[in-house]
């Protein structure tokens, strides 16, 4: 993949911010923890030097008798999903066996940039000495914050022509329009969506999308609900699609749970599935094989990921170099069951 390692540097410091703002570092200080006591057109100043230099206020120090903390910061959007569950559960396996200890947030799926830079501003804080993230989109003061962090971090679950440092992803574009092939090679011409709202999702549904018209194929319908997704939200998707469910027809959904809750809504329905409907889904959640009929989904190694991305950073935290092999895509594959 493209992109080169980092070169070292020292973090910025609050000497640094200080002279970038004109001001002196006890003001600096003041501005991060007593605002109040600082005048505005001041603290603005120092606000806007702070985003721009990329500076996180060390909130441990002089509480640590060495550098390390030997502890690794994770972010992940839920652990409600398996997907997920099991990649942080691989993960931070790996890290307690090695001595590091794992702290886990949430950061949901919400577009806020706002949000999103301060929990990470919030983590980076604590000084961790690594960091997994996923995701490899970022605002601008977010990717500022993560260079200037200057620990090993790994990108994980996207692709990205720039990554930070290391990445473990795949392409969500792909696999949709995989699943669009899959379809098409059982004869499928008539096609419909059932979507979570959040960008990874998106990109899954607009790949098979794309691939369907490409290849002449009709579009009946795409519906979005908002993340994370639910079963009963693919029971009410499905019942809206009912009335244009009378030819044969090939659903995609963006996760497992959304695949349930649409083939359980169509067998109450009496909609045959595969013969009427057929489902694929996205995960290979336990439910996916457990369910009547079995159905189709697409099976991401999020263990294989979990694995790899706790290989690199401890690999990193040893004191070896980066390299390009630290950037890697993760295997996917159609699980093909009974409801195609």
């Amino acid at each position: 993949m493209p992109g080169s390692a980092r070169t070292p540097r020292a973090p910025v410091k609050i000497t640094d911010v200080a002279a970038a703002a004109g001001v002196a570092p006890m003001t600096v200080s003041r501005v991060i923890n007593t605002p109040d006591r600082v005048s505005a057109e001041t603290a603005a100043r120092v606000r806007a030097a702070i985003e721009r230099l990329g500076y996180v206020p060390n909130l441990i120090a002089g509480g640590l008798s060495s550098r390390r903390s030997r502890m690794v910061a994770a972010i992940v959007p839920t652990i409600a999903h398996p997907m997920f569950a099991g990649l942080v559960q691989t993960f931070t396996d790996a890290m307690r066996r090695a001595g590091y200890q794992v702290m886990l947030s949430l950061s949901g799926y919400s577009d806020d940039d706002a949000a999103a830079d301060a929990l990470l501003r919030a983590l980076l804080g604590r000084r961790p000495d690594a960091l997994l993230i996923t995701g490899a989109s970022h605002s601008a003061a977010a990717r500022q914050m993560l260079v200037e962090a200057h620990v090993p971090i790994v990108e994980i679950w996207d692709v990205s022509p720039m990554p930070i440092d290391m990445l473990v992803g795949f392409n969500h574009a792909q696999v949709g329009a995989e699943v669009a092939a899959f379809f098409q090679a059982k004869g499928h011409d008539r096609f419909i969506t059932i979507s979570a709202d959040d960008a990874r999702a998106l990109e899954r549904i607009e790949g098979f999308i794309q691939a369907v018209q490409h290849a002449g194929g009709t579009m009946l319908g795409n519906t979005v609900l908002p993340a994370p997704s639910t079963i009963m939200e693919g029971r009410r998707a499905l019942r809206d699609f009912l009335p244009q469910l009378t030819q044969r027809t090939a659903l995609f959904c963006s996760s497992d749970l959304l695949a349930f809750g649409a083939i359980t809504e169509a067998k109450l329905h009496g909609i045959a599935v595969p013969e009427q409907l057929a489902v694929c889904g996205f995960g290979n959640f336990e439910l996916s094989s457990a369910t009547e009929p079995p159905f189709t989904t697409v099976n991401v190694e999020g263990a294989e990921a979990g694995s790899l991305a706790a290989n690199f950073l401890l690999r990193r935290l040893a004191g070896e170099p980066a390299r390009e092999e630290d950037r890697v895509h993760v295997s996917f594959r159609i699980v093909e069951r009974g409801s195609t």
